[in-house]
């Protein structure tokens, strides 16, 4: 799937500490923007979206986790770096076990490497930070 060519549907799981939420940190170049995005990724053909969130996180993170309640679905048209992308997101609650939390987790991802990490919700909320995609506030 080339996924600026076609809708994709992806899963994101909204890990909360406290006001803190784990992200990881993103750049769009065009933009010349930081960005953070909840930890999770596309479902593969056949794969439900809960099964595809423990994958991410394993793939991701190298760690397990209980995927909560499922919280609900939004459509995101964007672009990134100069190319326009368009996703279905469902989002769940996600628990991640006390011997697997860390404060900083390094991902290594589609050929590009950066940090998942804790940051206080206030941040985004008050626009001190940019989290995508936007409708995750109905959430947080």
């Amino acid at each position: 799937m080339d996924k600026f060519k076609e809708i994709r549907p992806i899963v994101l799981g909204i890990v909360k500490n406290k006001n803190k939420i784990l992200v990881s940190e993103g750049y769009d170049k065009v933009k010349n923007e930081v960005f953070y995005r909840s930890i999770g990724g596309g479902i593969e053909f056949l794969e439900n979206s809960r099964e595809a969130l423990k994958r991410e996180f394993k793939e991701e993170l190298n760690i397990d986790i209980n995927v909560g309640k499922f919280l609900g679905i939004a459509e995101n048209i964007f672009t990134y770096n100069g190319r326009n992308a368009h996703e279905l997101v469902l989002f769940y609650d996600v628990d991640i076990k006390d011997k697997d939390y860390k404060e900083k987790y390094h991902i290594i991802d589609d050929n590009s490497e950066t940090d998942a990490i804790w940051i206080d919700v206030d941040k985004f909320k008050n626009k001190e930070l940019k989290i995508y995609p936007e409708q995750i506030f109905k959430y947080l």
